[in-house]
């Protein structure tokens, strides 16, 4: 690449994003292709399939391979991933086809309509029956990007992914992925939750590097994890379905500074302006 700093031209190589399409099959039929960064792609189609209310536990999932003969000549580019379900798993009446081109920048490409998107969620948005309400302090919020951005390894060498990352409420980080679309990267974090038996996320923090989408919203609450904070604005949409479904939403989480959308009793929000 030619470089340009202050009137300083000079030419060196530069370390950027891979970014492949995958097809997700569901038993072998094809139901989505999307662009993303390869790496934990079974985890992907895991998350994805539990965003569209496919999967909720571990022992759904029976299977999930690589599909060889993706290409004219037979080969295996991994790029295409079939996931089997069990037996008695019932799929859900929605309508999985996508007939689009899904971008990594999109989550949602070739939905019909808003309450297309709109799935039952099998994880119900609570604090749990025998723990007390989760109560997140701000500056523990306020925390979560540097920690986020000081764990994203592939960020620091190409400057050009988005990443999520799950906390607990205590503000310790569970698992971070990263991938060149924001809803790739929730649902690799999602599908290696069912895969390790870990839904519902209850009583976490799902942290998105970017602004929060309704899709991000709904990959949350199919999840069950009760916060949502972004680093960037979240979408009406988003905030409609946080305020529907119990989600807290955070938005513009830079610094000490932050908003809150919904949910806003899971934050002390009054000891924090008494400090003040």
């Amino acid at each position: 690449m030619i470089r340009v700093r202050d009137g300083v031209v000079s030419a060196r190589p530069d370390t950027l994003v891979a970014e492949e399409p995958m097809e997700i099959r569901l038993n072998g039929k094809p139901i989505a292709i999307t662009m993303r960064t390869p790496g934990d792609d079974f985890a992907l189609a895991v998350g994805f399939l539990v965003s569209e209310g496919v999967l909720a536990e571990q022992r759904e999932l029976r299977n999930i391979v690589y599909c060889a003969g993706a290409t004219a000549d037979g080969s295996n580019t991994y790029n295409v991933v079939d996931v089997s379900t069990a037996a008695d798993v019932v799929l859900p009446d929605i309508t999985l086809e996508r007939n689009v081109y899904t971008t990594s920048s999109c989550g949602l490409c070739g939905k019909a309509s808003l309450d297309a998107v709109r799935t039952t969620a099998r994880w119900a948005i609570d604090d749990g029956p025998d723990a007390p309400p989760v109560r997140l302090a701000p500056e523990l919020l306020a925390s979560l990007p540097d920690r986020l951005r000081a764990a994203q390894q592939v960020f620091d060498r190409t400057g050009g992914l988005h990443a999520a990352a799950l906390f607990t409420e205590e503000g310790e980080l569970l698992d971070i992925r990263e991938d060149v679309g924001r809803h790739n990267a929730v649902d690799k974090l999602v599908g290696r939750a069912l895969q390790n038996g870990d839904l519902p996320l209850s009583r976490t923090i799902l942290l998105v590097s970017g602004r929060a989408s309704f899709e991000l919203a709904q990959k949350a609450v199919m999840a069950g994890i009760p916060v949502l904070a972004a680093v960037s604005a979240p979408s009406s949409l988003a905030v409609d379905l946080a305020a529907e479904s119990g989600l807290t939403l955070v938005g513009f989480l830079r610094g000490a500074n932050m908003n809150v959308y919904a949910g806003e009793d899971r934050i002390a929000l009054r000891a924090a302006a008494s400090q003040g």
